[in-house]
């Protein structure tokens, strides 16, 4: 196996004996994806230099007989809306093509302190709005089980990245399934924390309410340590939660006896792909194998969900982007009168899909217009949380499938929106609730292209959510595939 091939933990351990040097490590990550990114096209910039000067400082370290965190010396790649001092940060967009923040997000912040090992910024659909990677100013991204399909989105560039061991570990952003859609259409560990456990300082903003960092990992270890650098409360951010942070690597348990499971009937209906549904549905019964109880139940309002989304998320974004104008940074457009060039700036700074959802979102906070449909979807928001809260009285978590389908054929749906919306059908109801949810890979379809399995559980209940993950993926080798790429 190449260094590149290993997980975050098995290289932590063979840099603590001194079997290997991050500056290896790095140098094998940097050679992966100089062989297969011109493929792939995962990253948008690419920071080997200061990748490698990174990786020598933790080596000094070593040498001097340091102690080092687990993260030190790995290589990490982020998710391009997420600010990082002195490299630019371009959400894939043309509005934000020269951005250079002079900052760091506060999770780019606590994994220098760690010693991680920046590598690059990934693709990803233009201000996270999209669920192919294809809406990206700088290209699509193609998945490493099959460069004629999708990795997913909108972090999708993070999520292949990992597949195709072009990095070690990487960072994602989630508003309505953004991290576990391609995490399950690329066969890795994708991880929504709780709303408010991982500050948003840093984040370029698509809809606040719903907008939060994860994890992108290999293995169900490596999100446990990654989920453990990055979480806890941050003054800088308003909607940071201030509650202690447990030690998710205690959550590495194989133990399921008297864990409750939840299988909600809306789920597994309509529009489900068959061996999805039945990838899911055996691996609630080898957990059920393993010690624990599956039910059905039901989430009444769930088919609410997708419009009540659609109005909140359009709505924040439309506010959000407001300050694309071409005035203080970014793109701006050639016209003199002002009034032109905020026209010209944003309609060929922003793509298609982008100006679609600021219009839906405009005319939704219209005048005549907000009650009739911003408000309303604030309403049936509340409904959908309190159907989460009902379950969450009987279960320990839901299990669902993460995506209706495995990976789509680059094309196929995105010239027809509704139809892309409903690729999120499953996961932006975690996001409306605030509560945390993680896709594990659980099988794989007659083209061998991965299935994702989403378990969801109550607010601040990741440790149970990485026990059962955990407990399945100590069960199964679906994790260990690697695409032949």
């Amino acid at each position: 196996m190449e260094l590149c091939e290993y997980t975050c933990w098995q290289l932590h351990d063979m840099l603590k004996r001194k079997e290997v040097s991050s500056r290896e490590i790095t140098e094998s990550v940097i050679k992966r994806i100089e062989e297969v990114d011109e493929r792939t096209n995962c990253y948008i910039t690419k920071t080997f230099d200061v990748a490698l000067q990174k990786s020598h400082q933790v080596d000094d370290k070593i040498r001097r007989g340091e102690e080092i965190h687990p993260l030190s010396g790995i290589p990490i790649a982020i998710k391009d809306n997420i600010c990082t001092e002195g490299v630019r940060t371009t959400c894939g967009s043309r509005i934000l093509l020269n951005f250079i923040p002079p900052y760091d997000a506060t999770v780019v912040k606590r994994l220098k302190e760690k010693g991680a090992v920046f590598i690059g910024k990934t693709n990803m659909d233009e201000f996270a709005m999209g669920s192919s990677t294809e809406t990206s100013y700088f290209g699509i991204t193609r998945n490493p089980w099959n460069l004629e399909t999708v990795p997913g989105g909108s972090s999708g560039g993070s999520a292949a990245a990992v597949a195709a061991d072009q990095t070690i570990l990487a960072l994602g952003s989630d508003t309505g399934g953004s991290i576990r859609q391609p995490a399950s259409m690329c066969g890795v560990i994708g991880l929504k924390p709780t709303y408010g456990r991982i500050s948003r300082f840093g984040l370029i903003a698509y809809a606040s309410s719903l907008d939060q960092i994860g994890p992108i990992t290999k293995d169900v270890r490596d999100c446990t340590l990654l989920l453990n650098a990055i979480s806890g409360y941050d003054e800088q951010d308003s909607t940071s939660v201030n509650r202690e942070v447990p030690d998710y690597t205690k959550s590495l348990v194989e133990d399921l006896k008297g864990i409750k499971i939840g299988i909600p009937t809306e789920y597994f209906g309509k529009g489900l792909d068959k061996e999805v549904e039945e990838g899911v549905l055996d691996g609630v019964k080898l957990l059920c194998s393993l010690g624990a109880e599956a039910e059905e139940t039901h989430l009444p309002h769930t088919d609410y969900a997708i419009a009540s989304y659609y109005l909140i998320a359009t709505s924040e974004a439309s506010s959000n982007l407001a300050r694309y104008d071409g005035v203080g940074y970014g793109y701006r457009g050639a016209e003199e009168d002002l009034i032109d060039m905020y026209k010209h700036t944003r309609s060929s700074g922003f793509g298609a899909e982008v100006k679609r959802r600021i219009m839906l979102g405009t005319y939704s906070l219209s005048s005549g217009y907000y009650d009739a449909y911003y408000l309303k979807a604030l309403k049936v928001r509340t409904l959908i949380k309190q159907d989460f809260e009902e379950a969450f009285k009987k279960f320990d978590c839901l299990i669902t499938p993460t995506s209706p389908t495995p990976a789509f054929y680059i094309g196929e749906k995105i010239d027809d929106p509704l139809t892309m919306y409903l690729q999120d059908i499953y996961t932006i109801s975690t996001n409306l609730a605030g509560i945390p949810g993680i896709s594990i890979p659980c099988g794989f379809s007659h083209d061998g292209l991965p299935i994702g399995l989403q378990i969801l559980g109550p607010i601040f209940g990741e440790e149970k959510l990485l026990q059962i993950a955990y407990t399945f993926e100590q069960n199964t080798d679906y994790h260990q595939q690697k695409p032949k790429i």
